[in-house]
């Protein structure tokens, strides 16, 4: 019987639908190969002819490679193919019931996991639409043996369900685990690419926002020091005009690799957009204006082996809030400032705000 479909991806249905019929074939395999078991058992009980066991054999045994090879792989469309052999089953499964004088056990076990497998394959209304084949799948068999009834399960029925019920139920809680597992790893994928700049790696500007206001708040709070580092690509523009957004692209790259290594683990350096970077440092200015000029010499110092005439430069501006009721908006307006002066210098240079001063280096 079929497993749960991967409900990671629910705005994708088309696509699941589309591997549908290869996830649930395995499944379909197991848990009607094993279901037919206890049916089995309960026909030789109940002296049942010949008929009714070519039909047992054939739902548990052989249906599920004839909707998988015969119906689904050869379909137009095997997603809407797929669908209806999830509905066939159902009619399939109902149909043993009568064959088995609705045995309670069995009977119960074999309908449960029919509904239970459509309730969770996440297709929307798969399980109500399954409704009226299980209906016609008994009616059809129930005409043919008068609807005879034999509640009571006998021990050696009881048995023939154990595999059922312990191997199915095993097999399609590993698929759970699995799936779990992928939708977790999915989910940390997706938080990373949240808060992370995919072409530098350094954190996006609402990441990198987040730490600076809380570093700011324990700024006013007395219990940390604080510098904001504001930084730009010299002619940026040139450099992808002369030699490429590829070229560009290096560059950014390379901006991002100097700040991971100089930025010390405490502070964090994000990319703000396009070719502005930022950095927030729990120290004074004296610690973090040596941390700026490493940054600098850092940047001067690469090399692009696909362009070797190439050399990046940086300008950097660098403040400490202001007084207590500063915001990080007023405390990147000072380091702006500063920033501003390093590039009326000529570039390739470290400014820091002192209250309404500016100081070069």
């Amino acid at each position: 019987m079929p497993d749960p479909i991967d409900p990671s991806q629910p705005t994708r249905r088309s696509a699941r639908l589309r591997s549908l019929a290869r996830r649930v074939y395995p499944f379909r395999v197991l848990g009607m190969g094993l279901g037919v078991i206890p049916v089995l058992v309960t026909l030789h009980e109940l002296s049942m002819p010949w008929p009714a066991w070519v039909w047992t054999v054939f739902c548990g045994l052989v249906w599920p490679h004839v909707a998988f090879h015969l119906h689904a792989c050869r379909s137009r469309d095997p997603s809407e193919a797929e669908l209806r052999n999830l509905t066939i089953d159902s009619a399939l499964t109902a149909s043993l019931l009568p064959l088995m004088q609705f045995t309670l056990l069995p009977s119960v076990m074999v309908l449960t996991v029919a509904a239970a497998d459509k309730i969770s394959s996440g297709v929307r209304g798969l399980w109500r639409h399954s409704i009226p084949a299980m209906v016609i799948g008994l009616l059809a068999t129930g005409l043919l043996t008068g609807f005879a009834v034999r509640l009571e399960t006998s021990m050696t029925v009881l048995m023939a369900c154990l595999p059922m019920l312990v191997v199915h139920t095993l097999a399609v809680a590993m698929g759970a685990y699995h799936l779990i597992r992928r939708v977790q790893m999915q989910n940390l994928r997706l938080d990373t690419l949240s808060r992370f700049d995919v072409l530098t790696g350094l954190e996006n500007r609402g990441h990198w926002q987040e730490h600076a206001a809380a570093l700011l708040q324990r700024h006013h709070a007395g219990r940390s020091d604080a510098t904001l580092v504001l930084i730009d690509a010299d002619h940026f523009k040139s450099v992808n005009d002369n030699y490429g957004h590829a070229a560009g692209d290096d560059v950014l790259r390379g901006i991002g690799d100097v700040l991971r290594r100089v930025v010390p683990a405490d502070g964090h350096a994000g990319r703000l957009g396009g070719d502005e970077f930022a950095v927030v440092l729990p120290l004074a200015e004296t610690g973090a204006h040596a941390v700026a000029e490493a940054i600098r010499a850092g940047v001067t110092a690469l090399s692009f082996a696909e362009w070797p005439e190439l050399r990046a430069t940086v300008s950097i501006g660098l403040a400490s809030p202001g007084s207590g009721d500063d915001d990080l908006r007023q405390w990147s307006q000072r380091a702006d400032r500063a920033l501003y002066a390093s590039k009326s210098r000529g570039r390739n240079a470290v400014s820091q705000t002192r209250g309404e001063a500016e100081a070069t280096a």
